[in-house]
């Protein structure tokens, strides 16, 4: 397999990533079968940055039939819980399809997905609980599933209430989980310090999970190239670029990926992990192309695609991106280095479309 790092072979690499998983399942049947949920989400929104470099109808096509099949023609959505931000994420679909199609029922989506977000509970400082049953606890994640679709909300609907949610949420989270001696940040953090993985004292979770991380810096900057120049995008591109920068002593020179836990790798049971990899390259890209980075940024994300491209597989069916940490928890060190793999996760094949997009137009 050809792995050099050209726009051409990530264009070629990313739409056979597509093709595969559309070979395998029909849009409607995406798993969690019957959910309106991130995992189908992230592996879309993925595919709709490759529609929207390739201009092919086909990617657009079957993001429609999975959104027609979970939104209804009154605008409600089939098959989710508001209680949790996982269930909103795939919100952000929305936008491009109302704009392509005009179809009412997608504003109207978008309505609902909105008015959740606005109400969901919070911490007696204002952070967003991560799902209505984690009481009072903040997870990294929620950041990409809700920051994105409440401020392209924002925008579009002149909701300035929205936005200014959006910023105190990333910089809450910053307060609650940033680590001072290494700049890194922790998985979640309890309000009550009553988790098994909270400390006593700062409620933090004692480790650094690598797709946790990567998911803040590309939804900050997703949210920056939505935003005119202002203090909003000031700080939101400065948190962004501040974490991006405290990962760069942490990838591994000879493979140029980054670990499981982030900063443990000469540690017994930890490994290299393909999605943290491609979100902080796919992050790294974005941060560079929008003036946040110098272009040196750009050799450490170069490196990253280049260690991807090579632990790529093949098989009959297609293109097979492994390594990839199923979903998870919080829990310690043991917990996450036992955590298994899987190979085409709808997790680390969007991650990897995010990275192939950001990787073509910024290398």
């Amino acid at each position: 397999m050809n792995t050099s790092v050209t726009r051409e072979n990530i264009l070629l690499l990313a739409r056979r990533a597509c093709d595969t998983l559309m070979a395998k399942f029909d849009a409607p049947d995406l798993p969690p079968v019957g959910q309106f949920h991130y995992h189908q989400g992230v592996f879309l929104d993925g595919l709709r940055q490759v529609w929207k470099l390739t201009g092919e109808q086909k990617y657009f096509d079957y993001m429609k039939q999975w959104v027609d099949a979970r939104v209804r023609p009154d605008g409600n959505i089939y098959n989710f819980n508001p209680g949790q931000l996982d269930d909103l994420q795939p919100g952000v679909l929305l936008f491009p399809l109302y704009d392509a199609t005009g179809d009412e029922r997608y504003r109207l989506a978008m309505d609902t997905v909105a008015y959740y977000m606005s109400h969901n509970p919070t911490t007696p400082e204002g952070g967003f609980w991560h799902k209505a049953w984690y009481r009072n606890q903040m997870w990294l994640d929620g950041l990409y599933m809700a920051g994105p679709f409440m401020t392209e909300y924002a925008v579009r609907f002149s909701r300035p209430d929205m936005l200014d949610q959006v910023v105190f949420q990333a910089k809450m989270m910053r307060e609650k989980t940033r680590d001072e001696a290494t700049g890194l940040w922790r998985h979640a953090w309890d309000y009550e310090r009553r988790q098994p993985w909270a400390d006593p004292v700062t409620g933090k979770s004692p480790e650094f999970w690598g797709r946790s991380i990567g998911w803040v810096p590309v939804a900050l900057l997703q949210e920056c190239e939505l935003l005119p120049d202002g203090e909003a995008k000031q700080t939101l591109s400065g948190i962004a670029v501040e974490l991006l920068r405290a990962l760069l002593p942490w990838q591994d020179k000879a493979s140029g990926l980054w670990y499981q836990v982030v900063n443990k790798g000469d540690q017994p049971d930890n490994w290299l992990e393909s999605s943290c990899t491609c979100l902080y390259a796919a992050g790294l890209c974005l941060a560079v192309r929008q003036g946040f980075m110098e272009k040196e940024a750009l050799e450490p994300a170069r490196k990253a695609v280049q260690g991807i491209f090579e632990r790529l597989g093949e098989d009959e069916k297609g293109l097979l991106i492994g390594n990839v940490c199923v979903g998870t928890g919080v829990g310690d060190y043991p917990f996450y280095c036992a955590r298994p793999t899987s190979t085409n996760d709808l997790h680390g094949v969007g991650a990897f479309l995010l990275m192939c997009a950001e990787a073509a137009k910024a290398l």
